[in-house]
């Protein structure tokens, strides 16, 4: 896919899978084309698959790989904190042909944010810190105008801050750039946050503080700071101690700037003249707080019931966790980390993400009970076309038990969700 400025504003909206901040250098190119690979695989089988719906999910994935835009997808669906289905299709590894494992390791992108907010509103529980504080009063002369963006600004992107992502350096934009992004020197390149801040707040603000609503990691990068200025130990660390380890989130980790998984995972690809190139390694730095995580399936279900069955935050905390602002998209609304849409079974909590060669989705019902967590690898560089509905019809199959209706796509991924992708 050739991507420009004008034609892919949605590559950049997203860190993700369209972030050429770190290029891949080193990339192995697979002789194997994606074609010969990307037959389903289901995972799900059995009384496991017939559960909850675990046929129609099943042909949901199917969708990822058989118009060759993706190289594997897997899911796991939950109700009342037990598995219900889990499947997947595609290949793990089209050197090795091997099928996709949906118990494996992905970057979580974005997903990261709802983490990085969790501690923010327990810090605020905490009384270290309230939401309409200033930036400027814990990160004095880090942002200009910092005395007139509060906590709360920063959390549900009305800050105005431009997105550092959004800075040219950070993405490809045509195929010269893919090859770059590929085979360049910047895959190891270190990311201080205070360097993706300095790039945010170089460029002039989207509005004033308050007066609008956009996408911004820079945002993120800013709490992931606050966190460590008010605790003294990094943002991951914080995570780690308040939420990974007192649920026991085995796979959930957040590396900074370690370029492996750590476990069994599915393998990132894009797509250059000799085939497809393993673009799995990087330096996640690019991401910080805003998008730096690597999970499973069954960890970040985990997560999502434990956040909205109120077992990470006070009644207080909580309710401000879920206070929305609109995003401008009729179904999108996001809160303080967490994004909410309703097609027609109630709001839906969650969040989206990715990181190149990486997608996510987490959502889950308001009350904890039920929740879908999908990993893919887009096939970089294919044309991405349908890839949003088969995100969304698998949410919303899951969780609301039919079809996604006409324009789910627009309102849950168009409106920013993902713009940590």
């Amino acid at each position: 896919m050739t991507i420009t400025q004008t034609q892919a504003p949605r590559a950049k909206r997203r860190l993700g899978r369209r972030l050429a901040a770190v290029a891949l250098a080193g990339a192995a190119v697979v002789t194997l084309a994606p074609a010969a690979a990307l037959a389903a695989a289901p995972a799900g089988t059995g009384a496991e698959a017939r559960r909850g719906g675990g046929t129609d999910a099943q042909a949901e994935l199917r969708a990822f790989v058989e118009n060759g835009t993706s190289t594997a997808a897997f899911a796991e669906v939950r109700q009342d904190g037990r598995r219900v289905w889990r499947g997947g299709a595609g290949t793990s590894d089209l050197a090795g042909g091997q099928p996709v494992r949906p118990d494996g390791r992905f970057r979580i992108g974005s997903v990261t944010k709802a983490f990085v907010s969790t501690v923010v509103l327990q810090l605020v529980a905490e009384g270290r810190l309230r939401l309409d504080d200033p930036v400027e009063r814990h990160l004095p002369g880090l942002v200009p105008n910092g005395g007139a963006i509060s906590v709360r600004q920063l959390l549900n992107h009305t800050s105005g801050l431009y997105d550092y992502a959004e800075d040219r350096r950070f993405f490809y934009q045509d195929e010269e750039t893919l090859r770059d992004y590929v085979y360049g020197q910047r895959r190891w390149q270190e990311h201080r946050p205070e360097e993706l801040v300095a790039v945010g707040v170089a460029h002039a603000p989207y509005f004033a503080p308050g007066q609008g609503w956009k996408y911004s990691n820079t945002n993120y990068v800013l709490a992931g700071m606050l966190i460590g200025k008010l605790t003294g130990n990094s943002w991951q660390s914080e995570v780690d101690r308040r939420i990974v380890r007192p649920l026991g989130l085995q796979d959930t980790t957040f590396p900074g700037s370690g370029t492996g998984l750590g476990g069994p995972h599915a393998h990132a690809y894009a797509k250059v003249a000799e085939g497809p190139a393993d673009i799995t390694r990087l330096n996640p730095t690019v991401g910080d707080a805003a998008g730096n995580g690597i999970s499973t399936t069954a960890d970040l279900n985990r997560f999502h019931a434990a956040l909205f069955g109120g077992r990470l935050l006070r009644p207080a905390e909580q309710a401000e966790l879920t206070r929305t602002v609109p995003t401008g998209s009729g179904h999108s609304f996001y809160g303080l980390g967490v994004a909410q849409s309703d097609f027609g079974c109630g709001p839906l909590w969650g969040h989206d993400g990715g990181l190149p060669g990486w997608g996510t989705l987490l959502f889950g019902t308001a009350d904890g009970k039920r929740q879908v967590a999908l990993s893919y690898n887009p096939y970089e560089g294919t044309d991405p076309s349908g890839t949003d509905e088969a995100v969304v019809g698998l949410a919303v199959r899951t969780l609301c038990g039919a079809a996604a209706p006409a324009g789910a796509a627009a309102g849950l991924r168009t409106g920013g969700v993902g713009a940590v992708r």
